[in-house]
């Protein structure tokens, strides 16, 4: 059955025909994001939801979301969307980093050259028949000093476009490093000295707990005298009731403002205010930008639902498509091995110790991470997948670390997965055949080559004869099927494994008579998913 998409907001017809050119069942209904309880009646249709700023994806709304696999936000900001609940639901949730980026950026510039010579307040006037010549006089950008907080993508756009004006750009962001500073031409300082030093303060950074009211009461009276501050990113970055203050006060000489605290900004602190230049929301709003973030939603979408990549998620290591054809594989493989050990575990599990060896090393180490997590912790809560078990798992105090290294044995790449409980270590490893299947090769410390089926049966026993008939006899006798048989001992009559893969469960009658034999220390019925 084909993947169902619900646009719930208005997106360009050009994006909703990218769905169905891609073999995917879209319902165009761009007014119903209004509607939050309609939203929540229907969602449970969906394994989709492709959305803009209207609809609110809330817990609620989330709790109905059965089927839903993906929410993708057809813009940057996600501030509608409960991630938490969404990360526990399983829901990955997508945004469009880089479709509005340059029109972001033109935006901001546009409102910096607009409050540096005041021109909304002076075609007002001349609209108004006056011609206040005298009365609007503005400063050059040339030569000024300009300090971004933010300096990633949007920001790095406005700094080259900056430089391109001969202003002295400088930039505050914790993560920019000297060399990436030097490459773009910026001079990289401390919070404390850009609001010292600059005459425009530009904002580029997202709403966090740590970037709320960055630009504080206490931040801004560190600002130079005359400074004028533009927020083109998030509302929030700034106290406003203490920014119109200092405005008032003359303090700070002007701003410009695309976003606000409160939206729909119906009033605010900083209307009416001379020299504030106001619009609302605008920086995204291009033909351009509209089209891009659009179709960038279908086609990112499109490649979850249909091939399993996973690009720019917020809750989820980003898997490109190329990332997926060739871990497809692996990423089964990582699943099996935790779903094995979480099977054979009914202790409660302190730490997860994954090692990636070889060509396994060189992979994304996060998505296979989020696999094999999703895998043990199926044993507690069969609804995780890739997306909440990280965060299942964390909620429970277990701790997860990898280990990489060079390729180390026969395989040209292998994965182990440990888990550790108050009593004992559980360890298994795999690999990926150059038939594109996964295989268990080792249980124990004892090797072995199993391939993996939905229905399988692992026993433990003392390396003596009559094993393989004890198996083979009960498993006829019961009706069950022996698709494939690996046998592995630590050495001559020491500990040694078995591990059938059946073609339908074992019963509990037929393992009751493999107990009575006396010759097995542990025979565990295991589930896979194969599919």
């Amino acid at each position: 059955m084909a993947p169902k998409v619900l646009v719930s907001d208005k997106l360009s017809e050009t994006a909703v025909q990218i769905f169905r050119d891609r073999g995917i069942d879209v319902d165009f209904k761009p007014d119903l994001g209004k509607d939050k309880d309609k939203l929540a009646e229907v969602i449970g249709q969906y394994d989709g939801l492709a959305i803009r700023s209207a609809t609110k994806v809330t817990e609620k709304i989330l709790a109905n979301a059965d089927n839903l696999k993906v929410i993708a936000r057809a813009g940057i900001g996600t501030d509608n969307i409960d991630k938490d609940a969404a990360s526990k639901k399983g829901v990955i949730v997508m945004n469009t980093p880089f479709g509005n980026m340059i029109t972001t950026a033109e935006h901001a510039i546009a409102m910096m050259f607009a409050v540096a010579r005041q021109i909304p307040e002076a075609s007002a006037s001349t609209h108004a028949g006056k011609w206040e010549k005298s009365k609007f006089m503005g400063v050059e950008l040339t030569n000024k000093t300009l300090g971004v907080i933010g300096a990633g993508n949007i920001g790095g756009i406005v700094c080259d476009r900056a430089r391109g004006l001969k202003m002295k750009v400088i930039a505050y962001d914790p993560f920019l490093g000297q060399d990436k500073a030097d490459q773009m031409g910026v001079e990289k300082v401390e919070l404390d000295e850009l609001l010292e030093r600059a005459d425009f303060i530009t904002l580029h950074v997202p709403l966090t707990d740590q970037t709320r009211n960055i630009l504080s009461r206490e931040n801004l009276a560190k600002t130079k005298k005359g400074v004028r501050i533009i927020n083109c990113a998030r509302g929030g970055l700034v106290d406003e009731e203490a920014l119109a203050e200092m405005l008032q006060s003359g303090h700070i000489a002007g701003a410009a403002f695309d976003v606000f605290a409160v939206e729909p900004a119906k009033e605010n602190a900083l209307f009416d205010l001379p020299n504030v230049v106001c619009t609302p929301h605008l920086g995204a709003a291009t033909t351009e930008a509209q089209e891009n973030v659009a179709l960038q939603v279908a086609e990112q979408m499109s490649n979850y639902l249909l091939t399993g990549a996973v690009e720019n998620a917020l809750n989820m290591p980003s898997v490109t498509a190329e990332e997926a054809k060739v871990m497809g594989p692996w990423i089964k493989l990582a699943g099996h091995l935790g779903s094995f050990v979480g099977q054979m575990t009914d202790e409660p599990v302190k730490a997860i110790n994954i090692l990636y060896d070889g060509v396994a090393a060189e992979m994304n180490l996060a998505a296979l991470n989020c696999a094999a997590v999703a895998g043990i912790m199926k044993k507690f809560n069969p609804e995780v997948n890739m997306v909440s078990a990280p965060v299942v798992a964390k909620e429970r105090g277990i701790q997860i670390s990898t280990t990489n290294q060079d390729k180390s044995g026969a395989f040209a790449g292998y994965i182990k997965v440990t888990v550790v409980t108050d009593t004992r270590e559980r360890s298994i490893g795999g690999t990926v055949f150059s038939d594109g299947k996964p295989r268990f090769i080792q249980i124990k410390g004892i090797n072995i080559d199993a391939e993996i089926g939905r229905h399988m049966l692992y026993t433990t026993n003392a390396d003596v004869p009559g094993i393989i008939g004890a198996l083979g006899q009960t498993m006829g006798t019961n009706g069950v099927n022996i698709a494939n048989f690996t046998l592995g001992r630590a050495g001559a009559g020491g500990e040694a494994i078995a591990l059938l893969y059946v073609d339908e469960p074992v019963p509990a009658e037929a393992r009751a008579k493999l107990a009575e034999t006396g010759l097995f220390k542990q025979i565990k019925p295991l589930e896979f998913d194969v599919a």
